[in-house]
């Protein structure tokens, strides 16, 4: 239910979609069953219209074709422009001769538009789906859940650790999962969160012990000591020390793990050379769907984050 339109990029190389594009027979198939392809957007002209390459045609997108929304001014000329060099989906609208040559008309609005109207039927909150990281904000990332249609993950949705960017998170590029927070048929948009995928505290806890020493990323600092982030949904109390420096990695010693309190303390030990991109991301989730998910661990006295999700 979530692999019918993938992420874009993802069918360009597929022997499916090379076949397809090879041949003046099966593009004009294509055209008649509406099959979503993939080509490189080679260029944008000045009316921003796209050039394609798509095997051993040129085909071409129109501005008002290259992106949902363009025609109605609810997206910016932006999503066109950024797409040349990369991946761009497409339906064969048109089979034209010029000078000889085959040139395919393409939209890639309409698969955009067949993506959307596919999530917004069948899709249900709390469904785990795969995503694509395309842009990087201080409030969130951006994802192509589908054919380049675009959701947010708001930066309070990434992590039950805090984080000061996405970017602490993900890179550009990223393949994640994601799960639908919500859905707005009448908007036309569909929200997602992420945190719930990286574990509970009983589940992010189970790997470690008192006594042992682990790397961990300072991420706030108080009077009363410094959180540490030991994994994306754990962190823990460090008491104080010239060691912990804000988004600094340090060594920390366990001295005890309180279910009960959820909570960890920590003593610092060394510094550490910082991380040169995000490490990969360990989902305990990863397909399905969640209709409820309880972070603080059975008979914690504290309140710990919850997310129930309902049709």
């Amino acid at each position: 239910m979530t692999s019918c339109f993938p992420p874009e990029g993802r069918l360009l190389h597929t022997p499916e979609n090379q076949a397809v594009c090879a041949s003046p027979d099966a593009l004009r198939r294509a055209m008649e069953e509406g099959t979503i392809l993939e080509g490189i957007a080679l260029s944008c002209d000045a009316c921003h219209n796209l050039t394609v390459e798509l095997g051993p045609y040129i085909g071409q997108i129109p501005r008002e074709e290259a992106a949902l929304g363009i025609a109605q001014g609810e997206t910016r000329d932006i999503a066109i422009l950024s797409r040349v060099g990369k991946p761009v989906c497409f339906t064969v609208e048109g089979l034209e001769a010029r000078d000889g040559n085959l040139v395919p008309l393409l939209s890639r609005r309409r698969a955009q538009q067949m993506a959307l109207d596919y999530m917004l039927e069948q899709w249900r909150p709390g469904q785990i789906i795969p995503a694509a990281v395309t842009h990087l904000e201080p409030f969130g990332a951006f994802v192509d859940i589908g054919c380049g249609v675009v959701s947010l993950i708001g930066i309070e949705n990434i992590s039950v650790a805090r984080i000061p960017h996405p970017q602490a998170r993900f890179s550009v590029g990223d393949d994640i999962l994601a799960v639908v927070q919500d859905l707005d048929p009448v908007r036309r948009r569909i929200y997602l969160t992420h945190k719930e995928l990286l574990g509970t505290w009983q589940e992010n806890a189970a790997k470690f012990h008192t006594g042992m020493t682990v790397p961990g990323i300072v991420r706030g600092i108080k009077e009363y000591g410094a959180f540490v982030e030991l994994t994306p949904n754990l962190s823990g109390l460090a008491e104080h020390s010239p060691l912990l420096q804000e988004g600094g990695r340090v060594s920390v010693y366990i001295k005890a793990i309180l279910p009960e309190r959820m909570k960890i303390k920590l003593l610092a030990i060394d510094a550490l050379p910082p991380m040169l991109r995000p490490e990969p991301l360990k989902y305990f989730l990863t397909q399905g769907r969640i209709e409820k998910w309880k972070y603080a661990p059975s008979g914690c006295c504290k309140v710990g984050m919850e997310s129930i999700f309902s049709d």
